[in-house]
């Protein structure tokens, strides 16, 4: 495929040597036919020259160079492929590094997974603490209301027991005077 490419090199290149020998202002005779030759080659008898026409040609071209870059890359490849044992041994170095990796990243998966776990934990452990701690709180404030109602009450029993043991001295003073005063 190389002898092809390198053929059509040098017969473009003889080409190329021969149109540019002969001076602009006077083209051999051979060069006019070979010109025209070209013209109506890539032209339709009208000898317009149609888009399809450039487009075949343009097409053709991309395709052979691709096909040369192909037959390049492929040969650099055989050559590359051939040593497969030693492609073999990088894969298997590569993948147990790859495994000590994941086992690595395993490992500390796990730590923070153990150490997510104990956070949550204390989390949990200080809303319980803060739900009790509120429970409490409420609790402790039921109980000041439940003292500072006691409290006046019992203002209100000794006013009572003060007022009771008022008015039975009273008493005890008119039963005096009543009987006294029967008498």
């Amino acid at each position: 495929m190389s002898s092809l490419y390198s053929r059509s090199k040098d017969l473009s290149s003889r080409s190329r040597k021969s149109l540019s020998d002969s001076p602009p202002s006077s083209p051999s005779p051979s060069t006019k036919t070979f010109r025209q030759d070209r013209v109506s080659s890539r032209s339709d008898p009208s000898g317009v020259e149609s888009p399809s026409d450039r487009l075949s040609a343009r097409t053709s071209t991309y395709t052979r160079r691709e096909n040369r870059l192909a037959s390049l890359s492929k040969t650099e490849d055989d050559s590359a492929s051939k040593d497969f044992k030693k492609l073999y041994e990088d894969a298997l170095t590569e993948n147990e590094k790859l495994k000590s990796r994941l086992q690595d990243s395993k490992q500390e998966l796990t730590k923070i997974r153990s150490q997510l776990d104990r956070v949550t934990q204390k989390q949990d452990r200080i809303s319980e603490r803060s739900s009790v701690f509120e429970s409490e709180k409420r609790e402790k404030e039921a109980l000041e209301k439940r003292v500072t109602d006691m409290e006046e009450e019992l203002k209100v029993l000794t006013e009572l027991k003060s007022d009771n043991q008022r008015l039975k001295d009273e008493n005890g003073a008119l039963i005096r005077v009543i009987s006294k005063l029967s008498k």
